[in-house]
């Protein structure tokens, strides 16, 4: 299993440097043609250091690609659930999508099937915390009013990020702001939500 080292047992300094230096690399040369040796080169800091601290080039840009993932696309709460959906996927579509994360998730999501620590890192360290923080959104809008009592949240969390992840994998364009619109209007109206925008919703 791949586990994040201890933060007391590493130079802050060093660590930003090897994360921008993988992700550099990446969008250059493309995932496949990374080595942990020029991560190193680039970061100014030892092959030794990195494998210290990192079981694999991947697991190095699985933590690069995590923190800019996790740090551009918050859950907000404006009131108004269907707008911070769109605004969360729009987030998460551009994030994937563009230099320098897109290229380091399409290497990452190529290597799933080859790696079992790196695909057990990514469920534990992303996909895992953000469909947990989806949920609770969309739970928050449920104990609000906005979603029924009895609506299949995990699911709607799959149906939303499933089109993204989708497109992603096979490397087709990714989804416009209208598509995205259209998406999360599909999925709130399969769980039964409630229309209309910041109203307060009828739960008498």
């Amino acid at each position: 299993m791949i586990t994040s080292p201890s933060s007391q047992r590493r130079s802050e300094r060093s660590r930003r440097a090897t994360l921008e230096a993988a992700l550099e690399l990446c969008t250059e040369k493309g995932y496949g043609r990374v080595t942990v040796e020029a991560i190193a080169a680039r970061a100014g800091v030892s092959k030794k250091t990195i494998y210290r601290w990192w079981p694999s080039k991947g697991a190095v840009l699985l933590e690069a690609f995590t923190d800019g993932f996790i740090g551009a696309t918050p859950f907000v709460d404006t009131g108004d659930i269907a707008s911070d959906l769109r605004t969360h996927i729009n987030s998460a579509v551009r994030v994937a999508s563009t230099p320098p994360y897109g290229p380091a998730y399409a290497g990452i999501l190529s290597e799933l099937h080859h790696d079992g620590a790196l695909a057990e890192a990514v469920q534990e360290q992303l996909v895992g915390p953000r469909f947990a923080a989806a949920e609770e959104r969309l739970r928050k809008a449920q104990r609000q009013g906005w979603i029924p009592a009895g609506a299949n949240l995990p699911l709607a969390v799959e149906m939303l990020y499933g089109p993204v992840y989708y497109r992603h994998i096979l490397c087709k364009p990714p989804h416009d702001e209208a598509t995205v619109a259209a998406l999360v209007d599909h999925v709130l109206r399969s769980l039964g939500a409630v229309a209309g925008g910041g109203r307060e919703p009828d739960i008498s």
